[in-house]
């Protein structure tokens, strides 16, 4: 059986994120049991764009809600994405953070 990079660990969680709903790097981190790797799931999320199946990469924010990954969207298209799905954000950063956080620690421990 071959191993799953951790790439395509955070990919497989990332693709989980309902639709209207982010949650934060360190998140995933903490949901693939490498709770000090937050800045890894950032790079994986840079990576991406070109990943088949898709990875909704703009549905994960930094930990107070802010869209710190917004310039690899280029322009405001991270904002508009997290906005097509009723997410409101104002200056770069999600409103009701709290109400639209998904925690994959909470809701994928079904």
């Amino acid at each position: 059986m071959e191993d799953i990079t951790f790439y395509e660990k955070v990919y497989q969680v990332a693709r989980l994120i309902p639709e209207g709903r982010v949650t934060s790097y360190g998140a995933i981190a903490a949901y693939l049991g490498t709770k000090g790797s937050s800045r890894m799931v950032g790079y994986a999320m840079q990576a991406a764009g070109r990943i088949e199946p898709p990875v909704p990469a703009h549905r994960v924010v930094n930990r107070q809600g802010l869209l710190t990954a917004k310039f690899h969207f280029g322009g405001n298209r991270m904002q508009e994405m997290l906005e097509s799905e009723g997410v409101q954000v104002k200056d770069d950063q999600v409103q009701n953070f709290k109400n639209v956080y998904w925690d994959p620690g909470i809701e994928l421990a079904l």
